[in-house]
């Protein structure tokens, strides 16, 4: 069996897995990270967004001889220590906001809220109501006027 090796939450790790082997399912089943969620495996609903080399992706749908070892992917298990704190800015701010309901959407949600707020400030700019139109994160609970509110609140949060 092929052996990957990339940094996942800073650490480099070498898991044993087949090439076609979704990243989610390395995560899950074979790592124990269980941040990301399974949803829909077709990069649809997003619950399991995390974040490869700083940007937003969907590993449900990038199999992991797809990740290099120069890769580095972060869960939302490995989001505090990227500020050096117990939470990150935009947890805070979502409990702040209690927009949990189920919850299961929630590292999803705050995963691309991270990277959005990440893309605007590279451009110079802070989030607009435009970027969060772009977030395309499935809540079935519907509480998205409150993952709006904590997204520009955690985004203040997070500084320049």
């Amino acid at each position: 069996m092929p052996t990957h090796t990339f940094k996942l939450n800073g650490k480099k790790i070498s898991v044993e897995a087949e090439d076609n082997v979704r990243l989610l399912w390395v995560l899950r089943d074979l790592l124990g990270v269980t941040g990301p969620k399974y949803g829909c495996a077709l990069e649809v609903c997003k619950s399991c967004t995390s974040h490869i080399n700083g940007k937003a992706f969907n590993p449900c749908s990038v199999q992991v001889k797809d990740i290099e070892p120069t890769d580095e992917v972060t869960t939302i298990e490995g989001l505090p220590a990227t500020v050096g704190k117990d939470l990150h800015p935009m947890q805070e701010a979502w409990l702040t906001y209690d927009v949990a309901q189920c919850g299961y959407c929630q590292p999803g949600q705050i995963m691309a809220a991270v990277a959005k707020v990440k893309q605007a400030r590279k451009e110079g700019r802070d989030i607009t109501d435009a970027d969060l139109d772009e977030l395309r994160n499935i809540c079935r609970c519907g509480t998205y006027s409150r993952i709006r509110e904590a997204v520009k609140a955690g985004a203040e949060d997070m500084g320049a």
